[in-house]
């Protein structure tokens, strides 16, 4: 990267950091049979499980964090994420109604790798929805977009529910934990391998696209003066950020406020430079998810492991109605 501070390669230097931390606790904590908690290196039959959550705990971390920083810029609204914009929704949507088929003509489970594409479906249908809706004169309204959103996400939420109404009561408790967001330990390795490769790239891109988010932020006549093309620059941001976010559904349910929060943590240590921000938010959004797995394993309230997308809906609700009041989330 160039032209990174002193102050942007500390900040990624510390947010590296406490990703290695919170990496190192979900490997080392333990519950023994009577709830007492401790530190311990994992037995070999465990440890696979485990890694394989570091695994897909990384790629949903990275990739809901990237997607936020994507949307952000390109809907140049602060308030933007995954979660808000009904792209988490839509790609649940998706995913639901695959799997009610699946019931329906009684064939074999999907699995991840068969909801992986209704995801990314239900995921871009959303947001394009939301894209088209939230314009007003040809410009895109924030305010409009938040509201928006929140509709579509409600109304995909509500065709979830259908879903699950029309199944079987113990497909329906399978349901239910899925839709709370948990990080599965066990996956296809082609599967993780695609879906790292698929993050890597996005973050490459993103990367590469940082000036030019910039000068997107600033807006349209802006970037057209220093001769930015900003249709097709969009038509990226918009496809990549909906695939990411998307993929994320399929591996491990729908996770809210990643996209959110890790872009705002990332702005506050490096500050608003898109080249900087989109490798530090991806460090923040591997430690939000890793930690919320972490917290999961810690609490115990006699029910078994606590799902984490509550954890991060605990964080990220009063986290979104602070930048909500404190004029944070104004555009």
């Amino acid at each position: 990267m160039k032209h990174v501070s002193q102050r942007q390669l500390v900040g990624l230097l510390l947010l590296f950091g406490a990703m290695l931390v919170v990496m190192g606790l979900c490997i080392l904590i333990d519950r023994a049979p009577d709830g007492t908690i401790g530190l311990a290196w994992p037995d070999a039959s465990f440890a696979t499980f485990r890694y394989t959550v570091l695994g897909v705990g990384a790629i949903v971390g990275a990739a809901l964090a990237i997607s936020g920083v994507l949307l952000q810029a390109l809907l140049r609204n602060p308030l933007a994420s995954p979660y808000i914009l009904g792209v988490s929704s839509g790609a649940g949507l998706g995913v639901m109604f695959a799997m009610y088929l699946t019931f329906t003509l009684r064939s074999e489970s999907l699995g991840m790798s068969g909801q992986t594409g209704p995801a990314i479906m239900g995921g871009l249908a959303a947001l394009a929805v939301v894209y088209a809706l939230g314009q007003r004169r040809g410009k895109l309204d924030p305010v409009s977009l938040v509201l928006i959103g929140v509709v579509v996400s409600t109304i995909c939420a509500a065709g979830i529910m259908l879903f699950q109404q029309l199944v079987p009561t113990g497909l329906r408790g399978e349901f239910i934990t899925w839709l709370m967001g948990y990080l599965p330990q066990s996956v296809n390795p082609g599967l993780l391998s695609i879906c790292g490769a698929i993050t890597v790239v996005g973050l490459i891109v993103a990367m590469l696209m940082g000036s030019a988010m910039d000068a997107a932020t600033l807006g349209d006549d802006e970037a057209r003066s220093i001769g930015l093309a900003i249709g097709p620059l969009r038509l990226v941001m918009f496809t990549l950020a909906g695939v990411l976010a998307a993929m994320t559904v399929a591996l491990a349910g729908p996770i809210g406020f990643v996209g959110l929060i890790a872009p705002h943590g990332a702005r506050l240590i490096l500050g608003p430079r898109h080249t900087c921000l989109v490798p530090g938010a991806a460090l923040l959004g591997v430690t939000l998810v890793l930690g919320a797995y972490a917290g999961s394993r810690l609490l115990n309230l006699g029910s078994g492991q606590l799902p984490i997308g509550i954890f991060t809906s605990l964080i990220g609700g009063p986290a979104f109605l602070w930048l909500l009041l404190s004029g944070r989330g104004q555009s």
